[in-house]
């Protein structure tokens, strides 16, 4: 066999080393994001099996204090960040205790720290996914192409309102959920993975992000975070019709977080822009 040959044989194996190279540094790029949510559902676990002093949910909320402090000490979240991850925490409880109350779903358990049948831990669970791109920024150089302001925020807005109004209101959430594939047409997402760069339609991510956000919120009714009506008797998986309202509170967050990094001048990016790992690389190299 000739070394021409075996070089064609070795190519395949070799982008196949290759790809799954970048698989994984992407799935560990993706638990480093995760860390506020990893960190809540660990504490969702523990405290379910854990004998505790106090209430569980109001456990569970000086735990999620902590978890904030802890991580902006450590520099893992900005101050900015920190604060959007209490707007979101805000946003989250405002409808939660309209989704309590309207009986979509409920807290089994009692606690000291409640609202109208709403423990104040749960607004974590939201800003957990404030928390998951405000890291997605910072950990893949996210940069966005395309971005168009002003429908984006008017379909978010519109999402948010379509999880109160749907109660007495025919729900739309379809057709906002068209108007985003439309407007955000030619948006792209581009982000880093080791010194490459890639890049995906913004809609995408958006709905990929929803559908594991729905796998979560299965694991987070069966840790009894909450319960939906139908899970009272015995626990079982959320109708998967879930995952769209997710994709949508998705989009929502997006917005909020892009406000954030277009001001710190950190949103905007072009298709053969060079990943900043890259560059960074180069300039120690230099020195």
């Amino acid at each position: 066999m000739t070394h021409g040959t075996l070089a064609l044989v070795a190519a395949p194996s070799r982008r196949a080393a290759a790809a799954v190279g970048q698989l994984l540094r992407f799935g560990w790029l993706q638990v480093q994001c995760c860390l506020f949510a990893a960190a809540i559902f660990a504490g969702l676990a523990v405290s379910s099996v854990v004998p505790l002093p106090i209430a569980r949910y109001d456990a569970l909320l000086l735990y999620g204090l902590a978890i904030t402090l802890v991580f902006y000490l450590l520099r893992l979240e900005t101050g900015r960040e920190v604060a959007v991850i209490g707007a979101f925490h805000l946003i989250g409880l405002a409808l939660e205790l309209y989704k309590v109350n309207a009986g979509s779903w409920s807290y089994p358990e009692q606690a000291w720290a409640m609202i109208g049948g709403v423990p104040l831990y749960s607004g974590f669970m939201y800003a957990a996914v404030g928390s998951y791109l405000c890291q997605a920024f910072r950990r893949f150089d996210l940069r966005v192409t395309d971005f168009r302001w002003v429908p984006a925020v008017l379909l978010a807005a519109a999402a948010y309102a379509n999880f109160y109004t749907h109660h007495v209101l025919p729900d739309v959430r379809w057709l906002i959920a068209a108007g985003f594939v439309v407007a955000l047409w030619r948006s792209r997402v581009f982000y880093t993975v080791g010194t490459r760069r890639y890049a995906m339609p913004l809609t995408v991510s958006f709905v990929l992000i929803g559908f594991f956000l729905w796998v979560a919120e299965n694991a987070a009714t069966f840790l009894g975070a909450w319960q939906y009506p139908d899970q009272a008797e015995i626990w079982r998986m959320v109708h998967a019709g879930k995952w769209g309202s997710w994709a949508l509170l998705v989009s929502l967050s997006f917005v909020l977080v892009a406000a954030v990094k277009a001001r710190e001048g950190r949103f905007y990016g072009e298709a053969g822009a060079r990943p900043q790992v890259e560059l960074r690389r180069l300039d120690e190299r230099a020195g």
